[in-house]
């Protein structure tokens, strides 16, 4: 699980403590209160499971020898299907599971029984320091320098992810592509410092007029970005649409103004990433169409 939005905001950590212990599991939810940490607990493996389907956690701190599921089966449940939540395995049992046995497993640390809150919270803030690593080195690798917007790399990567879901899950989520018009002169005319300021301003106003955690907005390249939004009717992104071109006029950067093209995605027969290719093929072409008919307005794409 990612620790930070797209505006670089620290997410709370969360932990899933699981112990079919009644006093180890008070003990851990005491010692993790007062590393003012949030915590749920589960009494069971079979508990923690049904828990993992409705929320997301940091770190789950977990013993081994538990009835019906048991802490392996819990690793590797984890590991398979939220490979960014690091598990801490708790066990008196350390001839039954060495450390490397649960390391092997997928485990990101390994503490015995009776367990010391000091050990615990150093390993805690271990495995945060290293989140935070890897968020930053993941935030280079996938955020556009100037805007600070997600590039057109994260986008390829994530957009089959997005569109899949909601194809999945049926709920709607559209495709905005957009750009400045007369960028390249007013470039020529201000300079590329004045453009950037432009660009920059642009990526503002896009963040302001979507939704933080719901809507994913990129640069594309260039002056031209994409936005992915999911959960939203045609009229009210139509009214997105609105709100970023008003929003930008009122900058009053000469002889400019913001074209929009939108497409709706559609599940058909064909293979998802050629649907999502077309999809933004017929993106680009209402963008086009946007420009051909003066700029500074939306046009829908054809389904």
């Amino acid at each position: 699980m990612t620790t930070t939005d797209q505006n670089n905001t620290p997410a709370p950590v969360k932990i899933l403590i699981v112990d079919d212990d009644p006093l180890v599991l008070e003990l851990l939810g005491i010692s993790i209160n007062s590393f003012g940490f949030e915590h749920v607990a589960a009494n069971n493996g079979r508990e923690a499971l049904k828990i993992l389907k409705q929320q997301e956690f940091t770190i789950v701190i977990t013993d081994m020898m538990m009835p019906e599921v048991d802490g392996m089966q819990l690793l590797e449940h984890v590991t398979s299907t939220h490979p960014q939540t690091a598990v801490i395995v708790v066990t008196g049992y350390t001839g039954t599971f060495s450390y490397m046995d649960v390391i092997r497993a997928g485990a990101s640390d390994f503490i015995s029984k009776p367990f010391n809150s000091d050990e615990l919270e150093a390993k805690i803030n271990r495995i945060l320091r290293e989140y935070k690593l890897i968020n930053k080195l993941e935030r280079l690798s996938n955020c556009d320098p100037l805007t600070e917007l997600y590039n057109r790399r994260f986008l390829n990567n994530r957009a089959k992810e997005e569109f899949y879901r909601a194809d999945r899950q049926g709920y709607d989520i559209f495709l905005i592509m957009l750009d400045v018009d007369n960028f390249k002169s007013f470039n020529d005319q201000y300079g590329h410092q004045e453009g950037d300021n432009v660009l920059i301003k642009l990526s503002e106003i896009l963040r302001q007029s979507t939704r933080t955690d719901v809507d994913l907005v990129f640069r594309y390249g260039g002056d031209e970005f994409a936005i992915i939004t999911p959960y939203i009717s045609r009229e009210q992104i139509g009214m997105v649409a609105d709100r970023i071109i008003a929003s930008f006029n009122e900058q009053n950067f000469a002889e400019t103004g913001i074209s929009l093209g939108i497409a709706e995605f559609k599940r058909g027969n064909d293979d998802l990433g050629q649907e999502i290719t077309a999809l933004f093929k017929r993106a680009d072409l209402a963008l086009y169409k946007a420009k051909e008919h003066g700029g500074n307005r939306t046009v829908f794409a054809e389904n």
